[in-house]
């Protein structure tokens, strides 16, 4: 196992627009929580080999941790299961940066921080619900490349009166090295759906198509669908679940992709598990178990590599998988290439520009007749 995925369920405050397991900080919470977390970890450790090439704490608001705490959860991570050889990557928010924290963070062994500037803009930032203001973020990015770190900044798209071609030409100019681009989506049960809001169908093709030509004009090139990086800045931990690797979840919510077992049944290649949420993590309850077979786990291979620019081999798949991808899905793969929307050359099968912007649909289509043709 060579990569480590960390749950940090604490914000400050809940965005309206987000449905990921997060919650309020309570007098004890986190002190549990840290307890819980260096348990599982040590659970993990005895079942699995592990040597970690990657680690990536998000939330939730890992950086809203306290210094004390943050260093308790890296000492657990550390002492149970390594640290990642490659790539260490902290989730941080602007307005939790000073320079003795991002000086802190540093020393624990992080490389990479992923900020959630979501626009430079002040209105829009309020309407998003956001603590910070943009000259927080601006400070925030500096001082992260300051004190070395590979900077990521997230934006999100389609806001209503976002500016965004200002957005992307000034998260640019900070010098970050990576962008993730992310569609404004209304989940059911945020704050946003129960307010009605709703994102209009011609600014999300707009802003998604806006991002890959402004960013590729500014040297970053897209590399997956929502990420653009300089060469060499790509994060390493997200090409693992992209490229469908296995992987550790820590954490409440976490989920993790793991080597199928013989107790797990027969015929599996791998299992998903993910962890209930906090209280019941607190509590060691088991979560929930995804098990994948050949067919899921070519359903799975085509929807996270065909996200990727490079896309997939298709020999090397169906040689993992036992499954002929070509003979089971070959007619429903020509038929979106002779629509433009993917295309096949050689054993590497791509999404284009085009495809990217419908690729469940065109995904969903290509399965549904790969069904029928193994009827």
């Amino acid at each position: 196992m060579r990569h480590l995925y960390v749950h940090v369920p604490f914000c400050p405050s809940i965005c309206p627009y987000c449905d990921f397991h997060v919650l309020t900080r309570r007098a004890g919470l986190v002190e549990r929580y840290l307890e819980r977390l260096g348990d599982e970890a040590r659970e993990l450790a005895e079942r699995y080999e592990v040597a970690l090439d990657t680690v990536y704490i998000g939330g939730g608001t890992p950086s809203f941790l306290r210094e004390s705490e943050i260093a308790a959860l890296v000492g657990s991570v550390r002492r149970h299961l390594g640290w990642g050889r490659e790539e260490n990557t902290l989730e941080i928010n602007p307005g939790t940066v000073s320079p003795a924290r991002a000086s802190h963070w540093r020393a624990l062994g992080f490389d990479r921080a992923s900020v959630g500037v979501q626009s430079l803009h002040d209105p829009t930032l309020r309407f998003l619900g956001r603590t910070h203001s943009a000259a927080q973020a601006r400070a925030a990015v500096g001082e992260l490349l300051g004190q070395g770190f590979r900077v990521s900044g997230d934006l999100i798209t389609a806001v209503p009166g976002q500016p965004l071609e200002d957005d992307i030409r000034g998260l640019v100019d900070l010098g970050v090295g990576h962008v993730s681009a992310y569609t404004l989506t209304i989940e059911p049960g945020t704050e946003f759906a129960r307010r009605g809001v709703e994102v209009d169908e011609a600014d999300e093709h707009a802003g998604f198509f806006l991002a890959g030509e402004r960013l590729a004009g500014l040297g970053l090139a897209r590399y997956e669908v929502s990420n653009y990086a300089r060469p060499g800045e790509e994060s390493r931990h997200n090409l693992a679940y992209w490229h469908g690797r296995t992987y550790l979840g820590l954490g409440p919510a976490a989920a993790g992709h793991y080597p199928a077992r013989p107790e797990d049944g027969p015929g599996l290649l791998t299992v998903r598990r993910t962890n209930p949420h906090l209280h019941g993590w607190l509590r060691g309850e088991r979560g929930e178990t995804l098990p994948i077979d050949p067919e899921e786990y070519v359903t799975d291979a085509l929807f996270m590599g065909l996200r990727l620019k490079g896309g997939l081999d298709l020999a090397a798949l169906s040689a993992r998988s036992g499954l002929d991808v070509p003979a089971r899905y070959g007619a429903g793969l020509l038929h979106q290439a002779g629509r433009g929307l993917l295309s096949w050359e050689g054993n590497v099968l791509r999404a284009t520009p085009a495809g990217w912007w419908t690729l469940n649909r065109v995904l969903r289509d290509v399965l549904a007749q790969g069904e029928e043709a193994a009827l």
